[in-house]
């Protein structure tokens, strides 16, 4: 099934939810795409600086191999879900990630209609891989798998039963690659 172009469900949003507000005439404040296919982990993300998305220095991304197949419900809910972080930022030029302002606009659209619904977390099907990496604690000998190398990561148990909760270079992590854990 073809990807669904973005900006006319962005305008559509924008009108129902935000008052039209992620806009400057028709114009939107924010970048709207799809990803490259390299997004594979999380539905859709925002995010600003200098050098996203320029001239406008901020965007929202949604996961084109997470997306696609679904129905489009999901690419509505995840749209809205990162069009209020943007209104959070721009609007009311705050800084926070899912708290109270994101709670409350995220409630008054779930309460204002029934097409989909908006979530803090997204529960899509996400393609589990295996973990890559196998960390081992030096003191308890605690074996947790990881996606990917830590630095500086202690083990919280040994940091909290042996250094009263702060973390102590004797309890950092060592790796070793998981298929030679086996």
């Amino acid at each position: 099934m073809p990807l669904e172009p973005l900006l006319p469900l962005f305008h559509r949003l924008n009108r129902e939810h935000f008052e039209g507000s992620l806009t400057q005439g028709n114009q939107p404040l924010v970048a709207v795409r799809w990803s490259d296919g390299r997004l594979r982990r999380t539905a859709g993300l925002y995010r600003r600086g200098v050098s996203v998305a320029p001239p406008l220095g901020r965007e929202i991304v949604l996961s084109r191999p997470l997306l696609g197949p679904l129905p489009r419900e999901a690419t509505e809910s995840t749209l809205c879900h990162e069009m209020i972080h943007a209104w959070v930022d721009l609007v009311l030029k705050s800084n926070e990630s899912h708290g109270p302002n994101f709670l409350a606009r995220m409630q008054a659209i779930n309460a204002d209609q029934d097409r989909f619904e908006v979530s803090v977390r997204h529960r899509f099907p996400v393609p589990q891989q295996p973990p890559r990496w196998i960390a081992i604690c030096p003191r308890c000998g605690r074996r947790t798998p990881y996606r990917r190398r830590m630095k500086q990561a202690a083990c919280r148990q040994c940091c909290n039963q042996h250094h009263g909760g702060r973390w102590h270079p004797s309890c950092l992590l060592g790796y070793v690659p998981a298929q030679e854990d086996s």
